[in-house]
C-alpha cells in the first residue's frame, strides 16, 4: 500500500481521484442539507426576490421568475469539503509539490460541481396557467460531474514546481502544453504502464481481467488486454425464471441453468 501511494500519488489518475472525491463530499453534504438531514444547514435562502428579466412586467411576458423553493446549499457543501478534504493536505505543508497538486485538483472537482448548477422552475396560476413562476437552484446529477471530470482527466496538464519569489507554483512542464485553468486537472508524474503487473508500484496489471469481446470501449478485450489477446471459456449460470405470482402474496420461480461465454485477458 505504501508503494502504491508513493508511486502513483502524483499521476493523472490520482488527480482524478482527488477531484471527484472533493466534489463527492460537497455533493453528498449539500444533498443532505436540502433533505433536512443535517442540523447545521438547510436550503440556500440567500438568493431571493425576482430575477432581473421579470422586473417591470408579468412573469409570462418577460420570461422572468420569482426565486423561491429549496435551492441546494452548495456553498455550505463546498465549505465542508474544503475543511474535510483540504485541511489534512494543508497540515502537511503547502510547500510540497504534491500538496499543491492535490489542493488544486480538489478545487477543480468542486468547481465542476458549481459550474453545472441549474435552475428548476414550477408554474403557478389558475387552470395550469403560468402567471407566476417560482424557481430554485439545484445541483446536476453526479454522473454529469463525473463525465466532466473524466474529460478533464483526459486533458490534464503535466506540471512541475517553480519558485516565483517566495512562492512555489506549478507550471506546465513543457511550453507546448496548454496553460491550465482553475477548472483543469494537473499532475506531476507520467502514469506507469498499467497493462503489466508491477507490485513495486502497486500495479496489478490486466491479466485475468474479464473483458467484453464486442465492446470498443475501455472494457473491451482489445483495449483492456493491451493486445495480448484473451481466453474464452464457458460458465454455467443459474438464474431465476418462469416466475409466477401466487395469491396472496408470494412469487415462486424456477431455477434455469444455461451456459455463457466468459472472456478474460491473457
Amino acid at each position: 500500500m505504501t508503494s502504491t501511494v508513493g508511486t502513483l500519488a502524483s499521476t493523472r489518475e490520482s488527480a482524478f481521484i482527488h477531484a471527484i472525491s472533493a466534489a463527492g463530499v460537497a455533493f453528498a453534504v449539500t444533498r443532505a442539507c436540502s433533505r433536512g438531514e443535517l442540523e447545521k444547514c438547510g436550503c440556500d435562502r440567500k438568493t431571493r426576490g425576482a430575477s432581473p428579466e421579470g422586473e417591470g412586467g408579468g412573469w409570462w411576458q418577460r420570461g422572468g421568475f420569482q426565486w423561491s423553493g429549496c435551492s441546494d446549499n452548495l456553498s455550505y457543501g463546498i465549505a465542508f469539503s474544503q475543511a474535510f478534504v483540504d485541511n489534512p493536505e494543508r497540515s502537511r505543508g503547502i510547500s510540497s509539490s504534491r500538496v499543491l497538486m492535490n489542493l488544486h485538483n480538489n478545487e477543480a472537482g468542486r468547481k465542476a460541481l458549481l459550474a453545472h448548477m441549474k435552475v428548476e422552475c414550477k408554474c403557478h396560476g389558475v387552470s395550469g396557467s403560468c402567471e407566476v413562476r417560482t424557481c430554485w437552484k439545484v445541483m446536476p446529477p453526479f454522473r454529469k460531474v463525473g463525465n466532466v471530470l473524466k474529460e478533464k482527466f483526459e486533458g490534464a496538464t503535466e506540471v512541475h514546481p517553480k519558485r516565483v519569489g517566495s512562492r512555489k507554483l506549478l507550471v506546465p512542464k513543457s511550453s507546448r502544453f496548454k496553460p491550465y485553468t482553475a477548472h483543469d486537472l494537473v499532475y506531476l508524474l507520467a502514469s506507469p504502464d498499467f497493462c503489466d503487473r508491477d507490485p513495486r508500484r502497486g500495479v496489478f496489471g490486466t491479466s485475468g481481467r474479464q473483458c467484453n469481446r464486442t465492446s470498443p470501449a475501455m472494457d473491451g478485450c482489445e483495449l483492456l488486454c493491451c493486445g495480448r489477446g484473451f481466453h474464452t471459456a464457458q460458465e454455467e449460470v443459474v438464474e431465476r425464471c418462469s416466475c409466477k405470482f401466487r395469491w396472496c402474496c408470494s412469487v415462486k420461480c424456477k431455477q434455469c441453468r444455461h451456459l455463457v461465454e466468459v472472456h478474460s485477458c491473457r
